[in-house]
């Protein structure tokens, strides 16, 4: 696809956001996940533990969606929450472990596929750029 180049950036982001999307629940359907409940899957499989509030700083987002997708993810058998003091602990179950091993390196197999688009030096810089745009505006 050719684009225009006079386009501005938040276009071109939101299509790369649509096409991750999609090239995610693709992925994940068959576990019967979603574009939005498996990075929160995997994350929580390496963060054994953690808590809602962190889930909630890590991926810059309301409680109450992060609560919305832990009750989704809690419905299908693949977390728990468990009560520690004033919060809940989230771990995930057998079910949820073994799920989030077959979904874990998907996002790295995105990323493989930028790279074949760039050189090395190209996607150094757009990773570096990307983080200083999200440090700045995030």
């Amino acid at each position: 696809m050719q684009f225009d180049e006079s386009i501005t950036t938040p276009p071109l982001i939101s299509i790369l956001h649509r096409e991750h999307a999609k090239y995610l629940n693709e992925k994940v359907k068959k576990e019967n996940l979603s574009y939005g409940l498996q990075p929160m899957l995997v994350t929580i499989y390496k963060n054994e533990g953690i808590i809602q509030e962190q889930l909630a700083k890590y991926y810059n987002l309301n409680e109450s969606t992060i609560t919305r997708n832990l009750k989704k993810l809690e419905e299908k058998g693949l977390i728990e929450r468990i009560p520690e003091k004033r919060t809940k602990m989230i771990k995930v179950t057998s079910k949820g472990g073994k799920i989030a091993e077959k979904v874990m390196d998907y996002d790295e197999k995105w990323d493989v596929k930028i790279k074949e688009c760039l050189t090395k030096e190209e996607y150094d810089n757009l990773k570096n750029t990307l983080l200083k745009i999200c440090e700045v505006l995030v």
